[in-house]
């Protein structure tokens, strides 16, 4: 009789496992529960064959108790297998029974933050069933579970190596015993963990990407840990919103799992990602949730780095308002102490850090001064956001004692790091993304040369380039052909198309609309850790821009403290302008845009275009008599290249007054536009290319080609993506009529729409020889999506960053007969051997609210 318990508890023990692999905890339980209940219902309860079962049993309950926050019964069952284990005859059985309960006991330990307590078990439970398995003893599974765990162990102390070498341990036992799959997967997923904390985030971030499309397709239970993880590394990233909606995706299955840590480590998670927003009131909310789940579950260290959360938001908060008391400071420095207690050395830091800065706001140098000395030295594992802030309080400690140049000196060094780290990125987002970190560094610095009583221009212009358009410093590296990435482009377009259709026949298409945001996440996530975004190159030095100017003027825009600022560079000398409030350029500019968009429609009645073209010929009138006529002193007659900051990147400059029919070209930065007027320019084909739904005269195809009678021309059914790029790569000019649109929340997914669906600027963006000039006629696509770090990008902005020398586009609508008669005017002057930007010049002067392209680039 006892032999049908012991099947019955088996099967029971059996299907609880595959829970817990599952993460699904409630269930486990209940089986785990149940085969106890039919072990002590057995007709002899305490014959010893039901020992080894009860034992086993006990250990994975012991698991599931702890996972849910029952963290003492989950210790208490470990107890009584310990006490069975003495009673089982079989001195091969017992010695791996033994084995198992020491390994789950050091598993959980590690759970709830005893880490070293944990790995000590964990070391003698290997041991007992290493040598057990060469006995031939036991389950595989066991002993690679344990190598899995003492992992974390390792993850947890900062040593990398260590946690690597037990993780390719774990996969290759895995694969030896042929174990179940998931065990593998998570070992995967941790070597994705460790390249994380050692600042890899491209290898991160693919190795996450692979274990997520894994998971989808045949592990659906491990897929909220591994979109935990992939969050963290885009926090690292500064990818605050793809951060937010991965937790927002993995949140409810943890909740559905009722897996209390990792949700509880979701959530501050999330915290953070409201905090790299700026929503500190969320973050704050997201912290408490997560500390009273942990207090809730004895896990100390993590209640500790929840509070941290916590305190980091009203930090935030304080420093923004200037209300500043005091009770937050020795919150602080209490939480620090307790940190420090809990061996959680860069979390202290991270507190004394935020009391440094506490205490300087409310003017207490020599208190900031004594906290600093007890921050520890950063280590090649602290992160790097925590780095940039230990300069910045060392910075901000130097400013107010006076030490402007020692303040300088930690920005720069700051910077410097920050950009090493940069240079390892994958995908312009992501190089984007960690400008973030350094984004009140690059500010402090700017804000102390404009400070001075004679700010010197030199100075700033210099520190302007090294904190902003960062991503279009690198010289593109070739093209990866990635066939993952080719297939989920391409059924990315035909999703596209899809919607497209759905919505013109009138039927609904969220369903489809939500698989598209969906790929198009995957799609560019699958970018980012392809490779390297590029080869960096040096920050543009002033010697050198002068140098190349000739006799044109460069106007680099800056805001500072709600101030616009202008630094104005030619050939013999360098001026600094300051030009009032920001906010006012910035309301002129948007009021401007949103007059240019309303003139755009072709059959606009004459009254009606005179009313809005009156408006639109005021705002620009406000943003010349602010920016422009300050200037004319100073840049004479001279063509320009202007610099623009912030909300000014939308702004049609040949449309204000004192700039009309002048040549002009826009750059991201001094540095981006030195790169593209010194790189050898292509020589080539044209490339005519027209897109799909656009009225008979847009193109003026007669016209064009004639201008340009050797040119490859693409349109109808041939006007495909494929086609497209092919011609691209090697031309020497594109000029695309097709309509598309500019996408504000994820710039490299803006569009232009071809025969057979979109190409997306990403796909743009890795040409191996890209056209030395891109037209883009008929759209709106050279608006930008400004990031921290006047990272401006867009359709545009991903062509020049991809090597493209000068791309000319609308910064607003554009109707299709006013852009066919610019373009027309434009490429006659340009085949007639006009310079783009003077070219540019002269064709939108006649009509310059209704023509509002820019040259970007070199010109």
């Amino acid at each position: 009789m006892n032999q049908r318990a012991l099947r019955r508890a088996a099967g029971l023990h059996s299907r609880a496992r595959e829970a817990v692999y599952g993460y699904d905890f409630a269930r486990a339980r209940a089986q785990l529960e149940q085969a106890l209940a039919v072990l002590a219902d057995a007709p002899a309860p305490d014959h010893v064959d039901l020992i080894p079962m009860r034992v086993r049993v006990l250990v994975t309950a012991a698991y599931a108790d702890t996972e849910i926050g029952r963290v003492d019964l989950g210790l208490g069952r470990l107890d009584i297998a310990d006490r069975l284990v003495d009673d089982i005859a079989d001195p091969g059985q017992r010695t791996e029974l033994a084995g198992l309960s020491l390994e789950q006991r050091g598993f959980l330990l590690i759970r709830v933050g005893r880490s070293e307590e944990g790995l000590q078990i964990l070391e003698q439970a290997a041991e007992v069933l290493e040598r057990s398995l060469a006995d031939g003893i036991g389950e595989a599974s066991v002993l690679a579970i344990l190598y899995l765990n003492r992992s974390l162990a390792h993850i947890m102390n900062g040593q990398p190596d260590a946690a690597t070498a037990e993780l390719n341990r774990c996969v290759e036992l895995s694969e030896r015993y042929d174990l179940d799959p998931t065990i593998s997967y998570k070992a995967k997923h941790n070597l994705g963990y460790v390249a994380y904390m050692s600042g890899d985030m491209p290898t991160a971030l693919r190795r996450y990407e692979d274990n997520a499309r894994l998971c989808r397709r045949s592990a659906l239970s491990l897929l909220p840990v591994v979109l935990l993880d992939q969050a963290r590394a885009m926090l690292a990233a500064g990818l605050a919103e793809e951060a937010a909606r991965t937790l927002d995706e993995a949140l409810p299955l943890f909740r559905k799992q009722r897996g209390g840590q990792d949700a509880a480590e979701a959530e501050i998670a999330r915290a953070a990602a409201a905090l790299l927003d700026g929503d500190t009131e969320l973050a704050r909310r997201r912290a408490r949730i997560a500390e009273r789940s942990f207090a809730k579950r004895g896990n100390a260290r993590w209640a500790a780095i929840a509070a941290l959360t916590g305190i980091r938001a009203r930090t935030k908060t304080a420093l923004r308002t200037g209300r500043v008391r005091q009770t937050l400071v020795e919150e602080a420095i209490k939480l620090a102490e307790s940190l420090r207690a809990l061996m959680l050395e860069d979390e202290m830091a991270l507190a004394l850090l935020l009391a440094i800065r506490l205490e300087l706001r409310r003017g207490d140098v020599g208190a900031a001064e004594v906290l600093l000395d007890m921050v520890p030295r950063a280590s090649s594992m602290t992160p790097i956001d925590h780095k940039m802030l230990l300069r910045l309080c060392r910075a901000e400690i130097a400013v107010a004692r006076g030490r402007t140049r020692s303040a300088l000196a930690e920005a720069s060094a700051g910077l410097g790091e920050l950009g090493r780290v940069r240079d390892r990125m994958g995908g312009m987002e992501l190089v984007c993304g960690t400008a973030l970190h350094g984004q009140e560094l690059g500010e402090l610095a700017v804000r102390l040369v404009l400070d001075r009583p004679r700010p010197d221009p030199r100075q700033l212009f210099g520190w302007l380039e090294r904190t902003r358009a960062q991503v279009y410093r690198y010289e593109p590296l070739p093209a990866i052909d990635d066939p993952i990435v080719a297939e989920k482009a391409a059924e990315l377009r035909t999703l596209r198309r899809a919607v497209q259709t759905f919505r013109l026949d009138g039927r609904p298409s969220s369903r489809l609309e939500k698989q598209t945001a969906a790929l198009e996440r995957e799609v560019l996530r699958l970018g980012w850790s392809s490779s390297t975004w590029g080869r960096p190159r040096p920050v543009a030095r002033l010697d050198e821009v002068t140098d190349t100017l000739g006799d044109r003027a460069l106007v680099s825009l800056a805001t500072s403290r709600g101030a616009l600022v202008a630094v104005v560079v030619t050939r013999s000398r360098v001026r600094m302008v300051r030009l009032d409030s920001s906010a006012t350029a910035d309301e002129q500019a948007a009021r401007l845009h949103a007059d240019l968009d309303a003139l755009a429609p072709d059959t606009l009645p004459a009254p009606v275009i005179e009313v809005v073209k009156g408006s639109a010929a005021r705002s620009a009138g406000e943003l010349d008599a602010q920016i422009v006529r300050p200037l004319l002193s100073l840049v004479g007659d001279r063509e320009l290249i202007i610099v623009p900051t912030g909300a000014l990147y939308a702004v049609p400059w040949g449309s204000l007054p004192s700039l009309r029919a002048r040549p002009l070209v826009v750059a991201p930065s001094a540095t981006a536009w030195l790169a593209a007027s010194t790189t050898a320019a292509a020589t080539g084909r044209a490339v005519l290319a027209r897109g799909p739904m656009l009225t008979g005269d847009v193109v003026e195809q007669d016209k064009l080609r004639s201008v340009y009678p050797r040119a490859t021309m693409l349109e109808g059914e041939g006007a495909t993506v494929a086609e497209v790029l092919n011609a691209l790569d090697g031309a020497e000019l594109a000029h695309f009529a097709a309509h598309g649109e500019h996408e504000p929340t994820n710039a490299l997914f803006s569009r232009l729409e071809l025969a057979d669906g979109p190409l997306f600027a990403y796909e743009v963006a890795r040409l191996r020889q890209p056209p030395r000039q891109v037209v883009l006629a008929a759209c709106e696509l050279a608006l930008n999506y400004v990031r921290p770090g006047d990272e401006a990008l867009g359709y545009a902005g991903a062509l020049l960053a991809g090597g493209v020398q000068t791309v000319v586009a609308a910064t607003s609508r554009v109707g299709d007969a006013a852009a066919a008669g610019a373009m027309v005017e434009y490429h006659e002057r340009l085949a007639s051997g006009v310079a783009p930007a003077r070219a540019l010049a002269e064709s939108i002067a006649q009509d310059p609210f209704r023509r509002p392209f820019i040259c970007l680039g070199a010109g």
